[in-house]
């Protein structure tokens, strides 16, 4: 991050990273790789759900790493309009409609999709795919014109009633019809998520510990909400519009809270140094070190726990986090605070989440465990340090600028392939082309690097030229 401005780009690369894993773990060729190249629950060669398969892949990092940048994100947003004089009821409205806004974003995309308009795609899906995708800059993206906020929001409203108007009339693959209950679950868990952990964020704002301590209250409603008869039973279903809210979204809670806490440490260094330019790289060969110690403490986490050798994991993580306590100490950089506390959040958790493990039957993203909520928001902030040493500290920005870019325009990043590039193919008949590759694991996984380098190029574009979709 510089400390000369509010922008946090290890946090965005960090974001930009996960879309580019998420992106390309839906588009590798199925089937034909090893199970560690898919989610652990979702193994190969069927890919049917197996909920009693523990242990995690790569791509089960992909979704609590973006809640976790999600969460992060949160005091930078929030305390630049607080200081701008936001009064805290404004700022729930606020957050209320961005609520509302990303679970119209989740049911719109999903009905837009060319494999639900047309089964396989055809020239009438691929179209109305595209169509949408222009359609979604009239209802997120900041208008170039100098207009009043009033056209401004009469446009955007023009814009979405435009959208509600399509879902209804098309028709859709296998006599489908349109329904709230069809929609991007991600993105639906994401609105639920920004809600709450905005409002707990903006009245715990400065109390850290405050907010840790509601996470134990929630924990309780999920642990006793299989007890029949039971109020917390009725907290956990009390819903009334199931297509919007589940408590069940909730569990997020446990990724998205430690988030804010990163996000905290961040905007506090960003404040505590913003005129203090004196970044030695002195110490180099520690910060490298310390790298090297955190990437292989990442790795060795995931191939451990999805090979199950859950002892040789506890000794390895302990071993390898000692290491990088002593260099963190060691270093003398101004970036030594930082990487302090969130090498002892991250650490904390990671042991916690390995505690946690045998718990449930063992670690998992679906059914998600408790093991998997602490596990990956250890590894969060462990990542972090990473993307900091990176982007911060070596100023190794620009090779990294295709994460960057596409992690300021998320929302652009997650569209763009289904919506833009997919129908593209489709339409110019490219698609049969890309998919030759399919033909042994290599050439398979191969097309799915080309396919997301491709969709985060384009993200990064629009982003050079400040087009941003925000809700």
């Amino acid at each position: 991050m510089n400390p000369t401005n509010q922008r946090a780009v290890a946090l965005d690369a960090l974001r930009g990273y996960a879309i580019f894993t998420m992106i390309l773990s839906g588009s590798i060729v199925f089937g034909i790789l090893p199970g560690w190249m898919y989610h652990a629950q979702v193994p190969p060669p069927l890919h049917q759900f197996i909920p009693s398969i523990p242990g995690i892949t790569w791509v089960d990092l992909v979704f609590p790493f973006f809640l976790f940048a999600m969460g992060a994100a949160f005091p930078f947003a929030m305390t630049k309009k607080i200081d701008s004089g936001v009064s805290k009821t404004r700022l729930v409205v606020d957050v209320l409609i961005r609520g509302l806004q990303l679970a119209f974003f989740a049911i719109f995309i999903e009905h837009m999709f060319s494999y639900n308009i047309s089964s396989p795609p055809d020239n009438r899906a691929w179209l109305i795919s595209l169509s949408a995708f222009v359609l979604m800059f009239v209802m997120f993206m900041k208008l170039p014109w100098t207009l009043s906020e009033t056209w401004q929001w009469l446009i955007k409203i023009g814009g979405f009633v435009v959208s509600m108007i399509l879902m209804l009339t098309i028709t859709y693959a296998k006599n489908r019809q349109f329904s709230l209950d069809s929609c991007d679950v991600i993105i639906l868990i994401l609105a639920n998520v920004s809600v709450f952990g905005s409002i707990i964020w903006l009245f715990t704002r400065g109390k850290p510990m405050y907010r840790i301590a509601i996470l134990p209250f929630i924990m309780a409603i999920f642990l006793s909400s299989g007890i029949e008869g039971s109020w917390a039973k009725w907290v956990f279903n009390l819903t009334p519009f199931p297509w919007l809210y589940r408590f069940d979204f909730l569990k997020y809670l446990f990724i998205i809270i430690p988030g804010t806490i990163a996000g905290e440490y961040m905007m506090e260094w960003i404040r505590a140094n913003k005129n203090n330019q004196t970044n030695s790289l002195s110490g180099k060969t520690n910060s490298a070190l310390l790298l090297t110690d955190l990437l292989l403490l990442i790795v060795l986490n995931v191939v451990f726990l999805y090979a199950r050798y859950l002892v040789l994991n506890l000794v390895t993580s302990i071993s390898l986090l000692s290491v990088a306590y002593v260099l963190i100490k060691k270093e003398q950089s101004n970036y030594a605070p930082l990487w302090r506390n969130l090498f002892i959040a991250g650490m904390y958790l990671l042991l916690l989440g390995l505690f946690f493990e045998a718990f449930e039957g063992g670690i998992k993203k679906d059914f998600a465990t408790f093991s998997y909520y602490f596990v990956t928001s250890g590894l969060a902030f462990l990542s972090l340090i990473i993307f900091s040493i990176f982007c911060d500290y070596w100023k190794y920005q620009k090779g990294l600028s295709f994460l960057i870019l596409s992690g300021q325009n998320p929302m652009i990043a997650y569209v763009s392939g289904s919506l833009v590039l997919w129908p593209l193919l489709g339409l110019t008949r490219l698609d049969h082309i890309l998919n030759l590759m399919n033909v042994n694991p290599w050439f398979g996984f191969l097309k799915g690097v080309i396919f997301t380098m491709i969709v985060m190029l384009f993200a990064s574009f629009f982003t050079k030229k400040k087009i941003f979709w925000r809700t």
